[in-house]
C-alpha cells in the first residue's frame, strides 16, 4: 500500500504535484477573485456606495484570511511558505496589472509592481519569522551540555 495517493491524470501537469505550487495557485486565484469582485461592486453597483467602508473592510479581511492559507500550511517550512505565498501574490499582481488597463485610475493608487512587492515582503517577513521561531524551538529541545573543568 502506497503512503501517498497517485493522482490520475496529473502526469500532464507535473508541477501541480507539489503542494506549495498547488496552494500558491489556489491562493492567487482566490485573491484575484476577491479583487475582481470588489472592483466590480465598487464600480458597477452604485447602490452599495454608502457601504464602501464595510465593503473594503470585508475585502481586506477576506484577503488576509486567504493570505494565511500558505502561512498556516507551510508554517514549518519557510522556503515553501515563501514560494507558495509569492506565487499566489504574483498571480494577484498579474490580475491587478491587467485591471490597470481597464481601470486607469487604479494605477494612481498603487502600481502592480508595488502590489507585488507588498505581498513578497509580507511573505518574506512571515518566512523569516517562522525560520527564527523554528531555530528557537530546536535550540529549546536540545539538552544543555555541561562542561566541567578539572581542578589541577
Amino acid at each position: 500500500m502506497k503512503a501517498r495517493p497517485e493522482f490520475t491524470g496529473m502526469d500532464r501537469f507535473f508541477p501541480l504535484r507539489y503542494p506549495m505550487l498547488r496552494i500558491g495557485i489556489f491562493t492567487g486565484v482566490c485573491l484575484s477573485a476577491v479583487l475582481l469582485t470588489v472592483l466590480f461592486l465598487a464600480n458597477r453597483v452604485p447602490q452599495l456606495e454608502r457601504f464602501a467602508l464595510e465593503r473594503n473592510v470585508a475585502a481586506a479581511a477576506t484577503g488576509l484570511m486567504l493570505m494565511a492559507i500558505p502561512a498556516c500550511r507551510f508554517l514549518k517550512s519557510p522556503v515553501r511558505l515563501f514560494v507558495s505565498g509569492t506565487l499566489g501574490w504574483a498571480l494577484l499582481s498579474l490580475c491587478y496589472f491587467s485591471l490597470e488597463i481597464r481601470f486607469p485610475r487604479l494605477e494612481n493608487r498603487m502600481g502592480a509592481l508595488h502590489v507585488f512587492m507588498l505581498g513578497a515582503v509580507a511573505y518574506g517577513f512571515l518566512a523569516v519569522l517562522g525560520w527564527v521561531v523554528s531555530l528557537f524551538w530546536v535550540a529549546h529541545q536540545q539538552p544543555l551540555v555541561v562542561v566541567r573543568r578539572r581542578s589541577p
